[in-house]
């Protein structure tokens, strides 16, 4: 028996895995891939996350989140995640929130350990609210979403967001551009969390219909595909109490594993390929960047002002 034994020294023993931890939080699986096409695995994505923390929390601390979570790969079982019911690791923090039948529960993520968090969890896409838990009910920016039919070129979308940009402007706001993740682009304006959400969303849709009469053979506020084919919508629904977008730094569930990425007005040319904003570009990007485009939208102190909602209604009118 005895010699048996040393034969077999692991038998009965139970060998621990290496545990690995992004940011303190356990990975689990951390070789599955997540993007097939490109390779990329839950550890990469959350070490992504870390890589890129300082960056992303101020754009989604303290908002409520819809996510899209893949429990697999993407394009494999991937849903959007509004409410939280399920299970998620304690750096992660939730709020209930009054909707019209019911309180629903949304996560919040307040640090990097929150982000990668969010990754343990399977999420792959970090939608965030126009607000934050402490004024829910004010709105403390704008977003103008132009989303480019496929006939739409890269050179008509810079031009678009030129025209969006110069009619906030016109109206007391300066607004700050990222892209999508895709070939879109998002307009975003800093605003001190006073107005509610219809002064806000009927500002929004003044200013899109604006643009709109601008040049209604380019941009359009209707959102049927059909008929758009060479158009650019003009999408002021984000604006809307529970709507969210893209937060900046987030990936997509798309091949190539894109990133919502802000940029500067001065790097908006049609060198930019907004597709080559990936997973695996971005943190080189940010390495090589002297100064963060977006910090001049940190320290904003804009107003909606009385007059530019007068405007815009008048104008509508």
């Amino acid at each position: 028996m005895a010699r048996a034994a040393r034969r077999h020294p692991a038998r009965g023993i139970v060998r621990e895995k290496a545990r690995v931890e992004v940011a303190g939080v356990p990975i689990s699986h951390p070789g599955r891939v997540v993007f097939p096409d490109d390779g990329i695995t839950k550890l990469e994505l959350a070490r992504y996350y870390e890589s890129v923390g300082s960056r992303i929390v101020p754009h989604v601390a303290g908002r409520p989140l819809t996510v899209v979570r893949c429990p697999r790969a993407i394009g494999e079982d991937c849903a959007f995640m509004k409410h939280s019911r399920v299970w998620a690791p304690p750096a992660l923090r939730r709020i209930r929130i009054p909707e019209q039948t019911k309180l629903g529960e949304y996560l919040v993520a307040d640090s990097v350990a929150a982000v990668v968090s969010l990754v343990q969890m399977d999420v792959v896409e970090i939608h965030t609210w126009n607000s934050r838990a402490g004024h829910l009910e004010q709105p403390d920016r704008l977003v103008l979403d132009l989303d480019p039919g496929p006939q739409v070129s890269w050179r008509q979308m810079i031009e678009g967001a030129r025209l969006v940009r110069g009619a906030l402007r016109a109206l007391g706001l300066e607004s700050w551009v990222k892209t999508t993740g895709g070939l879109g682009l998002h307009l975003v304006a800093p605003l001190l969390p006073e107005r509610d959400w219809s002064e806000c969303l009927a500002f929004a849709r003044g200013v899109a219909l604006a643009v709109e009469r601008e040049d209604p053979r380019l941009y359009t506020t209707r959102y049927a595909k059909a008929g758009r084919e060479a158009k650019i919508l003009v999408d002021y629904l984000r604006n809307n109490r529970t709507n969210t977008s893209i937060a900046a730094f987030s990936t997509r569930a798309r091949p190539g594993a894109p990133v919502s990425f802000p940029i500067g007005w001065d790097d908006l040319t049609p060198r930019l390929d907004p597709l080559r904003l990936t997973v695996r570009t971005v943190p080189r990007r940010l390495a090589r960047q002297r100064d963060d485009p977006w910090a001049g939208y940190f320290r904003s102190r804009q107003r909606l002002a009385a007059a530019a909602v007068r405007a815009v209604s008048q104008a509508r009118a």
